[in-house]
């Protein structure tokens, strides 16, 4: 008999690494127990697997399946670049996704902002994984309830401040309405990576594709940390924000972006910005190639992870 543990997300606890072979086990996003039970959580990995909302290729309601299966790579090593496991400073559970009301779909934003408050309520750090952009809406919505107006950085090729018109809100507008809202303050705001042009920028700081190559990761993280200053901040990465050579399973891809390399080396200079949540949007299985893009997708995640452990150490 083997003295091997396997099914961590099952036989695990909230703290501690996993020993599960990367090829095999049930594959919750790092190995964290699957739970409903958030009493003693101190962080919650949520996916909400929706695409209704896109305006090109779906296929994002698969995102979290697949950035749940490209994290079974980070084993039960100290984890890189900050060299702790962050699950001997942090009890994390995978609350598994977000449920839909079958049929009705003027409910769905409803029940995205519900299950987000209920999350938040018990004090856990929320980390979701998309879906398209859209769902940053409600989830806006449900952090505001407890921060007010946020500070928003987000990584993207676009801006998302079209107009969608009286048939409802898409990925493309979803920044329009936080900010009609309320839930987002645009003198905070700062969209990095940017390669589209919509209507208006709403106020919020845009950093195209080509000024962000060219100001490299120091002058780009401290031009965020200075726009953000002054309260709490949300950030939301679109996966699209990356160049499509290491980013082509989404819906809308758009060349000239970040590698890979860049984006996740201006998180890790942010690490000390105090999030208040986070998302990971826009990764669409059906268009990846050997999980390239889930691999990103999951590895942003495995940095605010790193960032939130660090403050605990």
């Amino acid at each position: 008999m083997t003295n091997s543990r396997i099914d961590h997300a099952f036989t695990g606890e909230m703290r501690g690494a996993a020993s599960d072979p990367t090829f095999a086990g049930a594959h919750s996003f790092m190995r964290r127990r699957y739970t409903k039970n958030l009493a003693g959580a101190d962080v919650v990995v949520w996916g909400v697997p929706y695409d209704l909302a896109v305006t090109n290729r779906p296929g994002t309601r698969f995102g979290p399946a697949a950035i749940r299966r490209a994290s079974a790579i980070f084993d039960g090593d100290p984890q890189y670049p900050s060299g702790i496991d962050p699950f001997e400073h942090l009890s994390v559970i995978d609350y598994g996704d977000c449920a839909f009301p079958k049929g009705d779909f003027a409910a769905h934003p409803g029940a995205i902002e519900a299950e987000a408050t209920r999350i938040l309520d018990s004090g856990a750090h929320l980390m979701t994984m998309g879906g398209d952009h859209f769902i940053t809406l409600p989830l806006l919505r449900a952090h505001a309830k407890k921060h007010g107006p946020m500070g928003l950085l987000q990584f993207d090729a676009h801006q998302d401040m079209w107009e969608s018109g009286p048939d409802g809100i898409s990925h493309g507008s979803f920044l329009r309405e936080a900010i009609r809202e309320g839930l987002v303050d645009p003198a905070r705001s700062i969209q990095i990576g940017i390669r589209t042009i919509s209507p208006a920028d709403g106020g919020v700081r845009v950093i195209g594709a080509y000024e962000a190559a060219e100001m490299g990761v120091a002058a780009l993280a401290e031009a965020i940390r200075a726009r953000l200053a002054g309260g709490p901040s949300y950030l939301t990465f679109d996966i699209d924000g990356l160049d499509p050579a290491f980013a082509p399973g989404t819906g809308t891809p758009v060349a000239g972006g970040m590698s890979s390399s860049e984006a996740l080396r201006l998180l890790w200079a942010l690490r000390d910005v105090r999030f208040c949540g986070m998302d990971v949007v826009e990764v669409s299985p059906p268009y990846d190639h050997a999980e390239i893009t889930a691999i990103a997708g999951a590895t942003i995640m495995q940095h605010h992870l790193q960032a939130l452990a660090l403050r605990r150490a």
